[in-house]
C-alpha cells in the first residue's frame, strides 16, 4: 500500500489552518442543496446527499442548517437562486493541473473571481478540457487509526470490502476505491468496528508533478486566497 506524500500532507495541514477562516457553513451547505437537488432528498438513495450531510455533521453543522440546504436542493424552500456545481480548470504555479470545484448561485460571479484570483496568484484559467483529461474519479473513504490495532488485519478487511489502495497518514488511513464501491466499503469498515470521518469522491491525477520550493509557496499562497472565496468547495492537483 502506498504512503501519503510529504506535499499532501504539508495540504491537508495548510487546508485545515484555512478552513478555520473560511465560511465553512455556507461551504457545506451548499454542497448538501446541490447533492438533494441533483438526487432528492432521501439520504437512503442518494449517497453524494449522505456523503455531503455526513462532512456537515463532522464540521459540526447545525442539524437546522443541514435540513434548510436540503429543502432548498429539493425546492421546498424558496430561498435565493438555484445552486449548481460547476468545476473550472486552470494551471498554477509550475504548470500544476488544477480542477477548482464550486458551489455557485450565480456563475457569472464565481467564473470572474476565480479568473481573478489565479491571474493575481501566478495561475492561469484555462478551457474546459484542457487539465481535466489527466484526472479521474475515485471514492476515499477516511478512517480514523485510533481503533485500529492490527494494521494488516484492517487492510484484508478493506480489500475484501473494494479497496483499491489505502494510503497512510498521520491521523488516518485513505481507503482508495472505484467510486460505485465507495458506499459499501464505508459499510463495511463500520460495520467491522472502525471509525470513518468521511466518504467522498474525489478526482485523482494519473501522473504527477513536483514542485520546487519557489513554486511550491506561491501554490500555497494560491490554494489559500481560492480556499477563502465561499463558492470555492474543493481544489484538486497534480502533486506528488
Amino acid at each position: 500500500m502506498s504512503g501519503h506524500s510529504k506535499w499532501s500532507t504539508i495540504r491537508h495541514k495548510k487546508a485545515a489552518q484555512d478552513s478555520k477562516r473560511a465560511n465553512v457553513f455556507t461551504k457545506l451547505g451548499n454542497m448538501i442543496t446541490v447533492a438533494a437537488h441533483e438526487g432528492g432528498g432521501d439520504m437512503n438513495t442518494n449517497f453524494k446527499l449522505k456523503m455531503a450531510t455526513d462532512k456537515a455533521r463532522s464540521e459540526n453543522m447545525p442539524k437546522d442548517n443541514i435540513e434548510r440546504a436540503i429543502k432548498r436542493g429539493t425546492g421546498e424552500l424558496k430561498e435565493g437562486s438555484q445552486i449548481e456545481e460547476i468545476i473550472y480548470e486552470a494551471y498554477g504555479p509550475g504548470q500544476t493541473a488544477m480542477l477548482i470545484k464550486t458551489a455557485t448561485d450565480n456563475k457569472n460571479r464565481t467564473v470572474g473571481e476565480i479568473r481573478h484570483l489565479l491571474t493575481k496568484n501566478n495561475g492561469k484559467f484555462v478551457p474546459s478540457g484542457s487539465v481535466s483529461y489527466m484526472f479521474e474519479t475515485i471514492g476515499n473513504v477516511v478512517v480514523s487509526t485510533k481503533n485500529i490495532k492490527d494494521i494488516e488485519e484492517f487492510e484484508m478487511i478493506a480489500i475484501e470490502a473494494g479497496a483499491e489502495d489505502i494510503e497512510k497518514n498521520e491521523d488516518n488511513l485513505i481507503i482508495k476505491t472505484r467510486p460505485v464501491d465507495t458506499q459499501r466499503v464505508k459499510e463495511v469498515v463500520e460495520k467491522e468496528g472502525f471509525e470513518t470521518e468521511r466518504a467522498e469522491l474525489v478526482f485523482e491525477a494519473d501522473q504527477k508533478n513536483k514542485l520546487e520550493k519557489e513554486n511550491r509557496e506561491k501554490y500555497l499562497r494560491l490554494i489559500e486566497v481560492l480556499e477563502e472565496n465561499d463558492d470555492v468547495i474543493d481544489i484538486y492537483d497534480n502533486l506528488e
